[in-house]
């Protein structure tokens, strides 16, 4: 979560990346320069009018009672310590007195007095406290301001291309025709025993998929530098308020019936509270992670959305990558990060972009989002198979992770969190599937990948 010292300091930034996240009206960025082309929000762009067209009712709903609370807050810590001091004061003249032998029954009686007023102080903060934490609990992170301001995905920028897209002689199948030809996918046997948006690999597509993960752990590894780690699926709701899941994405998650366990929506969420309230070595950063798990999403919102295939699934798996860097170099091991998962694709030859998220589009708890998106044949365009973002120290506040260096004066600060999937394993798949297929309905193994499958040079039907 955002720090409640920043926003008191810095109001009209804070206000400025609200308006960026959408949450704010245009009515009160006056004056913040950042948001104008000449400093008069007249003189904006047509996507930044766009985005700043909110009412102000979202505006005082969001933000306002976060500043009430936080001026009730101290000034009530203003009282608590003012009370604390007095009766300090009274306790050395009580003290005095006693030394001297002198009566003072009549400072005790006030002593209780206090007692009581400052145990009802401190009763009232505690509950304020709750209230802003979980107000700013569902307050957005601030957006870099290398990320471009805009509503939606239509405001995000192209950083590059990698690859060539192929050009087929033939009519090219989807991987659901291709995979149901093989007999390698079967989406009516899943749905027979668990329903919609579930998939049953089998022989050589079941084979693939396990050769993807072990090909992408041993890269990231081997070759980049990462430490593996195998967490729980199943997590409590503080590991997911840690990362940012919870309060506000609790529909899109899974939770078990009678327990505070939650299937995990991504391996993002135990990986980073390994550490939560923990206070790191700073010599020891940046600490990178990897780790392969199942991951499990509702997918609230979007039916209608991708239901062909396993572009969007209940249960698909993943191979996640999570770094804790200092701040001074987050932003170049975000890039180090995104250039591991990119690697993937390249061993794999597979084509694909990235893309700068907008303000608008990025995720919740994110500062900084790359997409990278892999050519699919069979809808002639990229889709996302990779999210790689820098959450500077918004996660790290919610759950407490912090670092400190070796000089015994030197003071704890909070570490940048970052994750990435490298890469998803089933967008993946279908991305072989698709890009690598024949005429006859053959699909061709990626060299990187033929040690994983046995030597298998191609997939076909048995």
């Amino acid at each position: 979560m955002l720090d409640i010292k920043w926003i008191r300091t810095n109001p009209q930034a804070f206000k400025a990346a609200m308006i960026k996240r959408g949450l704010a009206s245009a009515e009160h960025a006056t004056n913040i320069e950042i948001l104008a082309k000449e400093g008069n929000p007249d003189n904006q762009d047509d996507k930044l009018k766009a985005l700043l067209k909110h009412s102000d009712e979202v505006y005082i709903e969001k933000i306002q009672p976060i500043e009430a609370l936080d001026i009730k807050r101290r000034d009530l810590i203003s009282k608590t310590e003012s009370l604390q001091a007095e009766r300090n004061t009274i306790n050395k003249e009580i003290a005095r007195k006693k030394a001297a032998k002198e009566p003072c029954e009549d400072l005790f009686a006030g002593m209780k007095e206090m007692g009581a007023k400052t145990k009802e102080f401190e009763k009232a903060l505690e509950a304020i406290d709750l209230e802003l934490t979980e107000l700013l609990m569902g307050i957005p992170n601030a957006p870099s301001d290398t990320v471009p301001v805009g509503a939606d995905e239509k405001a995000n920028i192209e950083t590059r291309k990698w690859g060539t897209p192929r050009e087929f002689s033939f009519k090219v199948l989807d991987h659901v025709d291709l995979g149901a030809n093989l007999e390698i996918l079967d989406f009516d046997r899943a749905a027979k025993i668990a329903g919609a948006r579930f998939s049953v690999l089998s022989g050589a597509g079941a084979k693939l998929e396990r050769a993807l993960i072990n090909f992408m752990l041993d890269t990231h590894t081997i070759r980049h530098g990462y430490r593996e780690v195998q967490p729980p699926v199943l997590v409590n709701s503080e590991a997911l308020r840690g990362t940012g899941q919870l309060p506000k994405f609790e529909e899109d998650l899974f939770k078990l019936q009678g327990f505070d366990y939650y299937l995990i929506p991504t391996a993002e969420v135990p990986v980073t509270n390994l550490y939560a309230k923990e206070i790191l070595k700073e010599a020891d950063l940046p600490i990178k992670l990897c780790a392969y798990t199942p991951c499990f999403r509702s997918e609230a919102g979007s039916y209608g959305r991708d239901t062909r295939g396993l572009i969007r699934q209940h249960q698909f798996d993943k191979v996640e990558l999570v770094k804790f860097a200092h701040p001074d170099n987050s932003y170049d091991e975000l890039e180090k990060l995104l250039n591991d998962a990119e690697h993937i694709l390249q061993l794999l030859n597979l084509p694909y972009r990235v893309v700068t998220l907008s303000s608008g589009d990025m995720g919740f708890s994110s500062a900084k989002t790359y997409d990278i998106e892999v050519w699919l044949p069979s809808q002639n365009c990229y889709r996302e198979i990779s999210s790689c973002s820098n959450f500077e120290d918004y996660q790290a506040r919610r759950a407490q992770i912090r670092y400190k260096g070796i000089d015994a004066k030197s003071k704890t600060s909070l570490v940048h969190t970052l994750n990435g999937s490298g890469l998803a394993i089933g967008r993946t798949w279908l991305a072989i599937i698709e890009n690598y297929q024949d005429e006859g309905g053959r699909i061709f193994i990626p060299e990187i990948l033929r040690p994983y499958m046995g030597g298998l040079s191609h997939i076909e039907k048995s």
